[in-house]
């Protein structure tokens, strides 16, 4: 299993830009899979972006353009830089790790909330 805590979130006016960290532990880091979920008041958990043990990313239609999805595995921790931030991607939110072979997630951290003031 694998441990992991964000990082980074607070309360910013449209326009700003934040940066997430995720802090993984074990030492499967290098090979899972990491993502990053939202999740805003009333809504269903959604996916923000991706990204594979080599490297390849994936990014929600909402997102691109914007958010940068990242990893540094000798830290054991993926980042998600945030730009051009809107009132919309105001939620909650999660990092979480896919293992290999695995088809969904497995491990999720407790989130950290971004705030985008209009």
């Amino acid at each position: 299993q694998v441990q992991l805590v964000e990082s980074g979130g607070g309360v910013v006016q449209a326009g700003d830009s934040l940066r997430l960290s995720c802090a993984a532990s074990g030492r499967t880091f290098s090979t899972n899979t990491m993502g990053w979920f939202r999740q805003a008041p009333g809504k269903e958990r959604e996916f923000v972006a991706g990204i594979t043990s080599g490297g390849s990313t994936a990014y929600a239609g909402s997102v691109k353009g914007r958010f940068t999805i990242s990893r540094d595995n000798a830290k054991n921790t993926v980042y998600l830089q945030m730009n051009s931030l809107k009132p919309e991607d105001t939620a909650v939110y999660y990092c979480a790790a896919r293992r290999v072979a695995s088809s969904e997630y497995d491990d999720w951290g407790q989130g950290t909330q971004v705030t985008v003031s209009s």
